[in-house]
């Protein structure tokens, strides 16, 4: 452990989960997340440790789009230990914690997974921030025994510092980002997470669970618009997948303007690289509203003959994932996003397709 920076202070914060009791008096070993490295993370070159495009973006991609990707939507920390209590000090940007529709445990908060004995990734505990500033115990009576944990980060607010610890003379391993190539969504508010209770919970970070894979989250809530200056810095990474899920923020002309250029950019940039491309979610009230149902209608219908163009002229490793089963209406917070149970219906639909998409 002496390889990275630690420290101890007298804990005297109450318990920041209601699964949790207050500690006092004990020495905690302190590790900066920065030291070993977030996933999810796609670049290197950015103004903030945690923000999700290079420092170079800005000015180039859309201000609205720039400020959006200084969310830490879709990072995580891994690390195992075999202490029996663990600890956060972490610092959010923006005091607005929550949002009218999406808590403050997702919007802000921290989300805890561990390993079980059956190499299963499990849910412990979620932290409830009250304030831009959080510091004590997200996890105790933990059962003894080293296993490994990963911690998601805040989706909507940006994430100033994190540091984790666990009481003195207990074993911590930092566990760096895995080197396999990442799945890349890129897409709107939902991919961007909401309106999800935990930051674990949207689907892009449900099916990097399921397919045990890093994934990179360049969801922009209200600006996934498939534009080439993202999609130039979407063919600086190296994915495994590349996953473009913009319908919900884009018009029908826009759909067919934009599709195939975005397609043959990245395809020029990765030949082989597989894109799976994504209909919009169907509104909860469609069935009620002409309006909704004729926005969800016309932009599949640009999403589909873009789709078939690009295959008759050869693309290959292309995929295609409709929109009707998505979402079902009540697996919404508002018709439009989904909830927890939306997002686990997404998964649902994306990862067969994913994983055979993975298997080319």
């Amino acid at each position: 452990m002496s390889q990275f920076s630690r420290r101890s202070f007298l804990a005297t914060t109450a318990a920041i989960t209601a699964s949790t009791t207050a500690a006092d008096s004990n020495d905690i070993d302190w590790y900066d997340v920065r030291e070993w490295g977030v996933e999810g993370k796609g670049f290197d070159d950015t103004v903030s440790y945690f923000d999700r495009l290079p420092g170079r973006a800005k000015g180039v991609v859309r201000d609205a789009v720039w400020n959006l990707s200084r969310h830490s939507a879709g990072m995580m920390v891994r690390f195992g230990t075999d202490a029996t209590e663990i600890y956060a000090d972490y610092e959010v940007v923006s005091k607005k914690l929550g949002m009218v529709h999406m808590p403050a445990t997702g919007v802000s908060g921290l989300d805890l997974y561990a390993t079980d004995t059956d190499g299963k990734s499990r849910w412990v505990s979620v932290v409830k921030p009250t304030g831009r500033k959080t510091k004590g115990v997200i996890a105790a009576d933990l059962r003894p025994g080293f296993r490994d944990y990963s911690i998601y980060l805040p989706l909507y607010n940006g994430t100033k510092r994190l540091s984790l610890g666990t009481p003195a003379g207990t074993r911590f391993e930092p566990l760096a980002p895995r080197a396999e190539k990442p799945v890349v969504f890129y897409g709107t508010s939902i991919t961007h997470g909401a309106c999800a209770s935990r930051p674990g919970m949207p689907h892009p970070s449900i099916l990097g669970r399921r397919l045990d894979c890093p994934v990179i989250n360049l969801g922009f809530s209200g600006n996934g618009k498939l534009e080439p200056e993202v999609g130039n810095f979407l063919a600086e990474l190296d994915p495994a997948v590349y996953v473009l899920d913009c319908l919900p923020n884009m018009t029908a002309g826009e759909v067919k303007a934009r599709t195939e250029p975005m397609v043959r950019q990245l395809r020029t940039a990765h030949p082989e690289v597989p894109i799976v491309l994504v209909e919009d979610r169907t509104y909860g009230y469609s069935w009620i509203r002409e309006s909704a149902r004729n926005r969800n209608d016309s932009s599949r219908v640009e999403l589909k003959s873009a789709f078939k163009r690009l295959l008759d002229a050869g693309v290959e490793k292309l995929s295609y994932i409709e929109g009707e089963n998505l979402l079902f209406g009540d697996d919404t917070t508002d018709g439009s996003h989904p909830s927890d149970l939306g997002f686990y219906r997404q998964a649902e639909a994306f990862e067969p397709v994913l994983r055979a998409a993975l298997a080319t």
